[in-house]
C-alpha cells in the first residue's frame, strides 16, 4: 500500500516538534515501536525503516498516528517529474531526525556519504542546521572496531549527535558495550535538547 505524503511545512512556532525516527538493521529495532510511543505523546512523529530493520520492527504495534515509510514508498510515491520526492519531503518536514538503532553498516554508509535506501538518502539530503541524533547498536567487537571510531569522527564533523550505546548482555549472547540506549533515555535526551534550544531562542541567545 502506498504511503500517503502529507507534509505541509509551516512556520508556526507553537506547533509540536516534528520528529523523524529511523530504524536501521539491528536487533535493537525490536524496541522501535516503544521509541515511537515515547515520542508520539510529545511530538508529531513520522518513521522510516530500512529493509533489513523490518526483520525486527513490529509494524502492527506502532502507534496509529505514526506513518511508517519504507524503501518501497520512495519509488511508489513518484511517477513523473514534478512529483514529490519522498526523502526530500521528509527532510523538509522534520525538525529533528533520530536514527535508533544505528547499525554498523548504516554508520559506515553515512560516514562514506552513501545513499542507497530511503534512510541514507534522507541523511545525505539533511539540512545540518537541524539536529540529527544517532543511537548505535552493534556487537561489542563491532563497536570496538577501529572503523567505528573513524566513522564516528566523521559524523561528529557533520554535527551529528551521538547517544552512546550501553554495556549489557547483547542479543548474540556476548556481554559488553554496544547495546542501544534505552528508548526512554533517547527520548529524554532529545526533548531536553529541544527545550533548551527553545529556551535560548526565547531569551534571544544562540
Amino acid at each position: 500500500m502506498e504511503a500517503e505524503i502529507n507534509m505541509q511545512v509551516d512556520d508556526d512556532v507553537t506547533r509540536k516538534p516534528r520528529i523523524l525516527l529511523a530504524a536501521s538493521g539491528s536487533v535493537a529495532a525490536i524496541k522501535f515501536s516503544n521509541l515511537c510511543y515515547c515520542f508520539s505523546e510529545w511530538a508529531d512523529v513520522k518513521a522510516v525503516a530500512s529493509k533489513s530493520s523490518l526483520n525486527f520492527v513490529d509494524k502492527p504495534s506502532l502507534p496509529l498516528n505514526v506513518t511508517l515509510y519504507t524503501d518501497e514508498d520512495e519509488w511508489s510515491s513518484w511517477n513523473k517529474i514534478g512529483d514529490p520526492v519522498l526523502h526530500i519531503e521528509l527532510r523538509r518536514w522534520a525538525d529533528v531526525m533520530i536514527i535508533a538503532p544505528l547499525s554498523a553498516n548504516t554508520l559506515g554508509k553515512i560516514a562514506g556519504g552513501l545513499c542507497d535506501n530511503l534512510l541514507t538518502c534522507i541523511v545525505r539530503a539533511w539540512d545540518y542546521s537541524k539536529p540529527l541524533f544517532v543511537a548505535p547498536a552493534m556487537n561489542t567487537l563491532m563497536w570496538n572496531n577501529p572503523f567505528t571510531e573513524r566513522h564516528l569522527v566523521l559524523l561528529d564533523e557533520l554535527g551529528i549527535t551521538l547517544i552512546p550505546p550501553i554495556k549489557k548482555k547483547l542479543a548474540c549472547g556476548d556481554y559488553g558495550n554496544g547495546a542501544m540506549a534505552e528508548p526512554s533515555l533517547i527520548y529524554s535526551t532529545v526533548r531536553l535538547f529541544w527545550e533548551s534550544q527553545a529556551h535560548k531562542q526565547s531569551d534571544g541567545t544562540s
